[in-house]
């Protein structure tokens, strides 16, 4: 190869490395320019109008009697919709993944509907079953149960929305790691709760934090559903979204915007803890 041609090569390939090191800049800049614009600058004007009062103002509405109800509110139904799920979860991606069955698309198929479904049209199908002109509403009334305008509404609609979460993130894990080991584990003798504990449980329970992570996160911003069933009262029935929602409607946006921060924070918290979990896990893998 002549002198000539070999330098022609070699500029040819510093073109495309150049080329390359631009488009890879360029897909970063835009990527951050998005973050930047869509979620970093709202959440420091969601911050910076929170505290725009002082910071006295800021912590006085957090504590006022209708924020510290919802916020109780939220903390409840989280503690109810998570564990359910994740009990769901684990019942269903278990069944999913490690048998075969007639009807398992058609299971796997219903666990997607709340992702399909507007949690709009979850809530109004709970009040056309609950409510007191809906199917099951006369013989609640008639044994004094109140689900629709109630805590129990709430739960249900905030279990319907978030249960995906825990199953969709253990099926593909189950369904790679196989039945061998609990086949092995059941071969040497142990029973259905100690395959359980000692095999299946150790070998999700980073996927399986990872789902109750975005469970908890969504069941306490859920605000579609919760907004048709909860009836928005006072004191009683709002979750923190519900609450922001009723503050901003009045005009109060710095207590609006005070709340706001509060889920703002709880979201970044989720995405650290999210990372970390994330972290864990493919280090697990790696070794």
């Amino acid at each position: 190869m002549s002198a000539k041609k070999y330098e022609e090569r070699n500029e040819k390939s510093r073109e495309g490395r150049r080329s390359h090191l631009l488009r890879k800049w360029m897909l970063i800049g835009v990527a951050l320019t998005f973050l930047g614009l869509f979620i970093f600058l709202p959440l420091i004007v969601v911050f910076s109008e929170a505290t725009s009062k002082g910071f006295e103002l800021y912590l006085l509405a957090l504590t006022e009697p209708d924020a510290l109800s919802a916020i109780k509110l939220t903390l409840i139904t989280a503690a109810i919709a998570v564990p359910l799920n994740t009990v769901f979860g684990v019942l269903a991606a278990w069944a999913i993944a490690k048998f075969e069955f007639k009807g398992k698309n058609i299971l796997i198929t219903l666990i997607d509907i709340p992702f399909a479904v507007s949690p709009v049209i979850a809530g109004l199908v709970f009040v056309l079953l609950f409510g007191s002109q809906g199917l099951l509403g006369p013989f609640l009334e008639a044994n004094n149960i109140k689900v629709i305008f109630g805590i129990p509404g709430i739960v249900l609609a905030t279990v319907f929305i978030t249960f995906p979460f825990v199953v969709r993130e253990l099926i593909p894990i189950m369904q790679e790691q196989g039945t061998d080991e609990e086949e092995a584990a059941l071969t040497l003798g142990a029973n259905g709760w100690q395959m359980f504990f000692r095999v299946t449980l150790p070998n999700i329970k980073w996927g399986l934090l990872y789902g109750m992570i975005l469970c908890n996160a969504r069941a306490m911003g859920e605000f579609g559903a919760v907004s048709v069933v909860s009836g928005h009262i006072r004191g009683l029935t709002n979750t923190l979204p519900l609450h922001v929602e009723i503050l901003y409607n009045e005009y109060n946006f710095t207590a609006a915007f005070a709340v706001a921060s509060l889920l703002a924070l709880l979201a970044l918290v989720t995405l650290v803890i999210k990372s970390f979990v994330e972290w864990r896990s493919e280090k697990l893998r790696s070794e």
